[in-house]
């Protein structure tokens, strides 16, 4: 079934996003900025190519892992199953909230080891925020996230939709959160991302030492963790990172990057 395909609902986010932007633009840009044709290539390539790609060897490293695991005389993650009876709506709860934090630990280790932070670079490389830059990152955090997820996300044995709808809540939170949109959520603010809220991740000046608002799904962990960083009536008015001006801006040099170390925050 279309609805079924991850592909379909990328466009379809993406699609609502782009008008969203056209009805409601909260900052004067253009659809047609610097680095949109890049970007069109990464939306593709990230949101679908590279599942193809590495599909291949993610079962390859399940299956080994599997073994060791029984070699050890353990049970494998995938066997646990932990959620598999509960009802669908408590699998996509738990689901979600367990992932996002996941995902939260993971984007914040992004920003605070040297080696991890030269490969997030590509994203922060966004200087005009909308939702094409979304899906502006390096091909090695897809491997970071499902790497480090991989384990505790398989042991809850979820149904297949359960993970289709977190991934696609997940990309419908971000995409909004890179959009041109003055959007708050008023006091859910304290709960669920924004894209006012978002922006200041995007801000050139860290305020704090690795950055603030790691925030995907639920700004949450960021007001528990304190990490979050918002100014009621303002944004971030410069965006990138310390040292931008020397990141490659053409395709090639961008898929090869963070595999030097010439740049640091």
């Amino acid at each position: 079934m279309l609805i079924s395909n991850f592909l379909f609902w990328l466009t379809t986010v993406s699609l609502v996003c782009l008008i969203l932007e056209r009805l409601f633009p909260w900052r004067p840009q253009k659809l047609v900025r610097e680095g949109f044709r890049q970007d069109l290539f990464w939306i593709v390539f990230n949101g679908h190519t590279f599942s193809y790609i590495t599909a291949g060897l993610f079962l390859w490293i399940a299956n080994h892992l599997s073994m060791v695991f029984y070699q050890l005389g353990a049970k494998p993650p995938e066997s646990w199953k932990l959620l598999s009876e509960w009802p669908l709506w408590a699998q996509f709860f738990i689901f979600l909230v367990f992932q996002d934090f996941l995902e939260w630990c993971i984007h914040n280790l992004l920003h605070r080891v040297p080696i991890l932070w030269r490969f997030h670079q590509l994203h922060h490389s966004i200087i005009t925020m909308d939702w094409l830059g979304n899906m502006r990152f390096h091909w090695m955090e897809i491997i970071v996230y499902k790497s480090l997820k991989y384990i505790p996300l398989i042991m809850l044995g979820v149904h297949w939709q359960v993970i289709l709808g977190v991934a696609v809540t997940s990309l419908t939170i971000g995409s909004l959160n890179h959009s041109n949109l003055n959007w708050g959520y008023g006091p859910l603010r304290y709960i669920i991302s924004s894209p006012r809220y978002h922006l200041w991740h995007h801000d050139m000046e860290c305020h704090y030492k690795n950055g603030q608002n790691f925030a995907i799904v639920f700004s949450l962990w960021d007001y528990l963790f304190k990490t979050a960083w918002y100014i009621p009536g303002k944004h971030a008015k410069q965006l990138g990172f310390k040292g931008i001006e020397t990141f490659p801006k053409t395709l090639l040099p961008r898929l090869v990057s963070g595999f030097s170390t010439n740049r640091s925050r």
